[in-house]
């Protein structure tokens, strides 16, 4: 199955393996819960689901990557213990507590937080004196002489044979006891994700018309060749720095991540065109809606590729206003919530200003608890830090201006907040306009072609996109869509 489809699956798992009877005790006993065995490639994602689920989920998360351990790190250290049976005293070897368990509880200190995921990567590459180690722990759920705490699913993540050379296979009394779920790469999963990671559209834009260079794998006589989503996404965060320090990104770069000579130098060769047709066809001028003759007379003579290329620029400046529209909408939501619970808590007793003190800690302690705890997304994460800097905005404009009348400093903060709405309504007008310049080039372009049905469909399957389109009304976007759906 592909990773999305694992991801839910693993999601699900958790969620029957977490309820609770009216008694409160799991439906489904710890001894029945089979710890989760993800078998796949290297670099689909297998490390990154586990960080999502845990943060939907509201869970811990401890993870490890068992090559890194010695025998004595995940099971122990041996000390000699008393004990005395039957009137007799005997000498005993007990072990001291195991890391990995160690790390289960202080994550439960740490974030207050019972239940959660023990993640073991890489579990069937350990040391020849670790392998019983695993294998109890995957049968009995216990490292040495201590179990993982009852509330904490195991899920371990293997690669197949082909691709390590220290694997080992596990026996058929092993399998019985594991849920095995054996994952593939999939590119149009993969694209979904990479729109929400904000993904180099020219990484994106090249794997869509090169489909079998998104994951290649290859032993050759001068070694392994390979192309992984890793390996891409790795390289498209440092394609967004380079841009930024006025640095190129050559073949010699894209090599470093993307190991696989023919395709790093396909790469380097389509991102240099990439580039060349940024400039060439004017985007910053296209998205002003300012189209030259010269342009569209370009473009009708241009190779396919190369048409979508430009689609795929015209894409990327239209998906950034959407970015920024979501990321102010979903500050916008917060501070309304705030200032909602200012107007409740107001009285003659407690000020605008120390109510805005109190809010204002309850959030960063809510972010700096969110993060410690590894269950803030991206997308949430922006939202607290946007609306922390704004709240301490409020309180500067009261102390600067000496305001402390509780209804006049209300109604200053309400009109700061109308303020910030207003800059909300303007970047949605602004990625309006840019989408209504999109379509008056596409269309004078192409017309309702090929590249046009690329246009549409990139924009029903990016998440801004359809966050944006469910409250913006576009008539021709809705005009071509039906016509695509017809």
């Amino acid at each position: 199955m592909h990773i999305k489809r694992a991801k839910e699956e693993i999601r699900n798992t958790i969620r029957a393996y977490l309820m609770k009877d009216e008694f409160g005790q799991y439906v489904i006993p710890a001894v029945r819960q089979r710890p989760v065995l993800l078998i796949g490639p290297p670099g689909i994602g297998k490390t990154a689901i586990m960080e999502q689920v845990a943060r939907e989920c509201g869970i811990g998360l401890v993870s490890y990557t068992i090559t890194h351990h010695t025998r004595q790190s995940a099971v122990g250290l041996p000390f000699i213990e008393h004990k005395t049976w039957q009137e007799r005293e005997y000498t005993v070897t007990e072990y001291t507590m195991s890391e990995i368990i160690a790390s289960v509880y202080n994550r439960m200190e740490q974030t207050r937080l019972s239940e959660g995921i023990l993640f073991i990567d890489e579990i069937n590459c350990v040391s020849e004196t670790l392998a019983p180690a695993m294998l109890q722990f995957l049968q009995c759920k216990t490292f040495g002489n201590h179990a993982v705490p009852e509330g904490w699913i195991i899920v371990a993540a293997g690669n197949p044979p082909e691709y390590n050379k220290s694997v080992r296979e596990f026996d058929v009394v092993t399998l019985d006891r594991v849920k095995k779920i054996e994952v593939e790469p999939d590119f149009g999963v993969w694209k979904e994700y990479a729109y929400r990671q904000e993904v180099h559209p020219a990484v994106i834009s090249y794997i869509s018309t090169r489909i079998a260079h998104f994951y290649q794998m290859e032993t050759t006589v001068d070694g392994m060749f390979f192309a992984t989503p890793r390996g891409w996404e790795d390289l498209s965060r440092l394609m967004g720095v380079y841009e930024k320090l006025g640095k190129t990104v050559d073949r010699e770069v894209v090599l470093q991540y993307i190991q696989y000579p023919k395709i790093a130098k396909d790469f380097a060769n389509y991102l240099e065109l990439y580039y060349k047709y940024q400039a060439d066809y004017q985007i910053d001028q296209l998205m002003e809606g300012k189209i030259e003759e010269i342009l569209l007379m370009r473009i009708r003579h241009a190779s396919f590729d190369e048409k979508l290329s430009v689609v795929s620029l015209i894409l990327a400046r239209i998906l950034e206003e959407f970015r920024e529209t979501y990321k102010k909408e979903a500050c916008i939501t917060m501070l309304l919530e705030v200032l909602k619970q200012v107007k409740v808590r107001m009285n003659d007793e407690k000020s605008v200003a120390s109510l805005l003190e109190e809010l204002l800690e309850e959030t960063q302690k809510t972010y700096e608890y969110k993060v410690k705890a590894k269950i803030l997304n991206k997308e949430e994460g922006n939202a607290l830090r946007n609306t922390i800097s704004e709240l301490e905005r409020y309180q500067k404009v009261l102390k600067l201006e000496g305001i402390v009348d509780n209804n006049t400093a209300f109604e200053r903060v309400r009109g700061l907040f109308a303020e910030e709405n207003m800059s909300y309504q303007n970047q949605v007008d602004a990625a309006g306009k840019k989408l209504e310049y999109g379509f008056d080039f596409m269309e004078i372009a192409f017309g309702n072609t090929q590249e046009m049905i690329s246009f549409i469909t990139e924009l029903n399957t990016n998440f801004y996109s359809v966050q944006f389109l469910q409250n913006y009304e576009c008539e021709r976007y809705y005009q071509y869509n039906k016509n695509l759906l017809f």
